[in-house]
């Protein structure tokens, strides 16, 4: 173990691990998987099938903690050659790499296993879930674009919810995944611009390291106003009421406001951006269309 390894506390090794994926992102997706999930509720027979629904939250978070830990084991070098990067648990040894795999491995028998009780074309689908969430931290290697790849990954948590209740393909649910991809996808844009000069220094690929901030923010900016027009599309294809409109306002508000406190010459906010208004985003719109479907007859 290196000096600094050592000199960094040690927690115990599910509470490192959990730090090392970042468990309380969820917030981000899980969401719009349950938004999706009720709404496909509510067109079958208007009423909430609990277990269907803690199925789709353990798929939801067992594939997203496989991500995260393949993720960062497979950028475990390129993380500790960037200062912002350099405390992650698989640099300092707080985690060691034997069990972040073992993690990974147990969260992806995890994700399976609820797939399974789900229903047939979950699980065959279940397997193409999983590429792009291998491919996308190889992504930063190859291509100027891996923000896209980490959309289409986040863009198929709706669809899978969706296919979880009905067992069938829906293209209501594949609108919401698209603006779930392009909104994911335009702010890790706005992420990614705190890391371009260590990104030019050891060759990361990525939007801002290759076309600099300016331009990175707004691609983002494009982004979230593509995400206002699936979401509208998802509104009127799905018949929603006064509630979801509503949201769909806060939603609106709330991306006005997060490209307002970033700049290209001032990034001091860029983290309220991400963790604070995303997460509010959310939330927000989740509440607005669970109170939509309640008001139109969704029955728990």
């Amino acid at each position: 173990m290196t000096s600094t390894a050592a000199a960094v506390p040690q927690p115990g090794r599910t509470k490192a691990f959990l730090r090392l994926v970042m468990i309380e992102h969820s917030v981000f997706a899980l969401p719009f998987a349950y938004i999706a999930a009720l709404t496909a509720m509510f067109q079958a027979d208007r009423s909430v099938r609990w277990w269907t629904l803690l199925l789709v939250t353990v798929c939801m978070v067992g594939l997203r903690t496989f991500a995260m830990a393949a993720n960062r084991i497979i950028d475990r070098e390129i993380d500790a050659r960037n200062p912002r990067t350099a405390g992650r648990e698989l640099v300092t040894g707080a985690v060691s790499v034997k069990s972040a795999w073992t993690g990974a491995g147990i969260a992806l028998a995890i994700f399976l296993g609820a797939a399974a009780l789900l229903n047939p074309l979950c699980l065959a689908l279940a397997p193409v879930a999983v590429i792009p969430m291998v491919v996308y931290p190889y992504g930063k290697r190859f291509t100027d674009y891996p923000h896209a790849i980490l959309g289409l990954a986040q863009a198929m948590g709706p669809v899978g919810a969706w296919i979880a209740v009905t067992g069938q393909w829906s293209w209501d649910a594949v609108i919401l995944g698209l603006a779930v991809g392009v909104w994911i996808g335009g702010f890790d844009l706005i992420f990614a611009c705190q890391d371009v000069q260590a990104d030019r220094a050891h060759g990361v690929k990525s939007v801002p390291a290759r076309f600099g901030i300016p331009a990175a923010l707004y691609g983002a900016r494009a982004a979230h106003a593509v995400t206002m027009a699936l979401l509208v599309w998802y509104a009127l294809a799905t018949d929603a009421g006064l509630f979801l409109w509503l949201g769909l306002a806060i939603v609106a508000v709330a991306f006005l406001y997060e490209h307002t406190i970033v700049k290209p010459h001032d990034l001091s906010r860029l983290n309220r951006a991400f963790f604070t208004v995303n997460g509010f985003i959310g939330i927000a719109l989740f509440v607005c269309a669970l109170l939509d479907l309640l008001v139109r007859g969704l029955t728990v």
